[in-house]
């Protein structure tokens, strides 16, 4: 019996390897590609603790080499979330019962295992099956995985931490439960890290879970599982199935457990499920958490008096890196029309010299988009731009799926502030610019705002009182808000993670308000000496 109050090691952020040539991480990281691609991956779901095998087989491939076959996983259906509900259900007292720092340990030795051992694994899987570069994949899928792990468990220690005040005779306390039932986890094929924290966050807390990723992301959800196994988390407690979204919501939704869902997508799907949770909210023993992540027309705008070198590097990198399917990537751009010929001139600078192609190439910064569909969506964006009166395309728009899903850097100059790339989210490589009159400041200030449901926005100035009203006018435009910096890039402990508006509920992955969400307080005060007399003073 544990009788001492524990401090867990202090949350440092991982560092990021360079990957520079000559270095050992960039010769170990091209190895383990190398040898992971070579090989054909027979990847099961996992549900209370078995490795379930359906013979469903569907197949993956890298996104940049389509006609590869990195292997299959085993499609599932509703037996199989209704198998790993009741396996949810079966693990959640042994769990919750758990103390803290046994629950605390499996995530920071998980921590260690990326760190260690598991990390040019999970980097190369990311990069093979996801299309991500070497430097896109450390961030990502090794770096912020390990940090959500590494902070939360610090952030858990905080909440328990929080206790009321105690009067004279009383004392007072606060209990953190777990939520009755089952959480569901939705996470999407963008970001590894994502992904592993969107069923880990309730389960640190004493939760146990269901987890659905996107088809596409499967390669590196395994990996995942594989080292919470290793790291020893117990079985049912987080439970990887791969069914259609139709299908699970069918089983998860109906169900009286069903106590919150954990997710990262789109828009119109999240309102979806809202509507669905909304519709059955009868059916459930307790009001369900919901958590949401969800779309986001991201900005930058520049004022007269900001430096146009750090606008277009902004503009090139918030836009490009990892084709723009991040939720935070810049999608489109206010530049003053005095600033304007000098962006454009260091934009197109830049582009001339980005390369495009595999990720197993450390020279390209560009890589191919995530699958077909997506490839289609954006390519049809890009056509009818190139057929509009009120745009054009200044640079890129070229684009080619013949070997993968490649779109190149698109730049769109919009003559009309609500042309449709100015305000419908693409998700891929294509940023709009929409160039305006200094005289017209304030009116494109309103502009940004009234378009927004921004996940990320920045703002460039050097004068003080400018960046003080920017941030004031665009105090609702979103909810990561840079100055003088691209919109992308946060970092757990530094820049808590979630959007404005329509871009989700805010609850900021890697801060201590979302392990909120996933805990029921209950007020418990203790009284020594209790009274033996109904009277009161005042009645004498």
């Amino acid at each position: 019996m544990s009788n001492a109050v524990f401090h867990p090691p202090v949350a440092v952020n991982e560092p990021i390897l360079s990957y520079a040539p000559g270095t050992e991480e960039r010769k170990l990281l091209q190895e383990t590609v190398a040898k992971m691609r070579s090989e054909e991956k027979d990847i099961p779901m996992f549900i209370d603790g078995e490795e379930v095998r359906t013979g469903d087989k569907v197949s993956m491939h890298p996104p940049y080499d389509h006609k590869h076959l990195l292997g299959h996983y085993h499609r599932g259906d509703k037996s199989h979330i209704q198998k790993a509900i009741d396996a949810a259900l079966k693990a959640k007292e042994n769990w919750a019962n758990l103390s803290w720092e046994h629950r605390a340990s499996v995530f920071l030795k998980a921590a260690e295992l990326l760190a260690g051992p598991y990390r040019q694994k999970i980097n190369a899987a990311t990069m093979l099956a996801q299309s991500k570069n070497a430097f896109q994949a450390e961030i990502d899928s090794s770096c912020e995985l390990i940090d959500f792990f590494r902070y939360n468990v610090e952030y858990m220690r905080q909440i328990y931490s929080e206790q009321p005040e105690s009067s004279e005779g009383v004392w007072n306390r606060l209990e953190y439960r777990p939520l009755e039932g089952f959480i569901f986890a939705l996470t999407p094929f963008n970001f590894t890290a994502i992904a592993g924290n969107l069923p880990a966050s309730p389960a640190m807390m004493g939760n146990t879970v269901v987890w659905k990723p996107a088809n596409t992301q499967i390669y590196s959800a395994w990996v995942i599982m594989e080292v919470l196994r290793e790291a020893g988390l117990p079985d049912g407690v987080i439970n990887l199935v791969y069914v259609s979204g139709q299908e699970a919501g069918e089983v998860i939704f109906n169900h009286a457990d069903f106590a919150g869902i954990h997710f990262t997508g789109s828009t119109g799907v999240f309102e979806n499920i809202w509507k669905t949770i909304g519709n059955n909210i009868q059916k459930y023993k307790s009001y369900p958490r919901i958590v949401g992540e969800t779309g986001g027309k991201d900005f930058i705008v520049a004022h007269e008096s900001a430096n146009a070198k750090e606008v277009a590097t902004a503009i090139v990198r918030g836009s490009f890196e990892f084709q723009g399917q991040k939720c935070s990537a810049a999608s489109r751009a206010y530049i003053p029309r005095s600033m304007w010929a000098e962006v454009k001139g260091y934009i197109l600078e830049d582009l001339k010299s980005i390369k495009m192609g595999t990720p197993e190439n450390f020279e390209n910064f560009v890589n191919a988009v995530i699958d077909e569909k997506a490839f289609d969506k954006i390519a049809a964006y890009i056509d009818n731009a190139k057929k509009a009166d009120t745009a054009e395309v200044i640079a890129g728009g070229g684009y080619n799926k013949s070997e993968g899903y490649f779109i190149e850097p698109t730049v769109i100059l919009a003559s009309d502030p609500k042309y449709t790339t100015m305000c419908e989210e693409i998700f891929g490589p294509v940023i709009s610019i929409y160039v305006y009159d200094e005289a017209d400041f304030e009116e494109t200030l309103k502009l940004v705002d009234d378009n927004s449901y921004a996940l990320t926005g920045a703002i460039f100035a050097k004068d003080r009182h400018v960046l003080d009203h920017m941030c004031k006018a665009l105090v609702n435009a979103a909810g990561n808000f840079y100055i003088n910096d691209k919109p992308t890039g946060a970092v757990v402990g530094q820049q808590p993670f979630g959007g404005a508006r329509k871009s989700g509920t805010n609850d900021k992955a890697g801060a201590m308000q979302n392990l909120m969400r996933w805990v029921s307080a209950r007020t418990m005060k203790e009284t020594f000496v209790p009274p033996t007399d109904y009277r009161y003073p005042f009645l004498g």
